[in-house]
């Protein structure tokens, strides 16, 4: 049996230790925000955050999460940041198609977790494992210097 931290909840599975967190969050504990995209920790889609640090989740197998802290998409309502980065998203009407989104956000909200005052070159490096089919990237970075300014407030 495998215990892991959900969202500030402790959660069981007694899925193999090498299974993906993906694969844990969507099947197990049918957390379906986090999306499946490539398979490869390529585009992003799948981004959660392991302890506060964003992470592809399509690889990273659960085992490598017991002691730690998982917060996927469904919690970002919860968060000071989470919750300015979806308002902003919402504001900019980032979405087109939103299949990237989730994972999009949850690398915006590390970013301005850890540096409140991004500079242009930081939020594309920090955004530069993301994919978007839709090439919103340009609300993508205004979203993001939205947030932070609605945060320093």
């Amino acid at each position: 049996m495998i215990i892991v931290n959900v969202n500030g909840e402790e959660l069981q599975t007694d899925v193999e230790a090498d299974t993906p967190i993906l694969w844990v969050l969507r099947d197990t504990f049918g957390m379906t925000g986090t999306k499946f995209g490539c398979g490869m920790a390529l585009c992003g889609a799948c981004t959660v955050h392991l302890d506060g640090a964003p992470i592809r989740s399509c690889l990273m197998p659960v085992s490598r999460a017991v002691g730690k802290r998982i917060a996927t998409i469904e919690s970002m309502s919860k968060d000071r940041v989470g919750r300015a980065v979806q308002a902003a998203w919402i504001e900019l009407d980032v979405p087109q198609c939103g299949y990237c989104q989730s994972g999009q956000i949850m690398s915006a909200v590390a970013l301005l977790a850890s540096n409140p005052r991004p500079s242009d070159e930081a939020i594309d490096a920090a955004m530069s494992g993301n994919i978007c089919r839709c090439g919103t990237y340009n609300q993508i970075r205004a979203a993001i210097k939205s947030a932070a300014a609605k945060l320093a407030d």
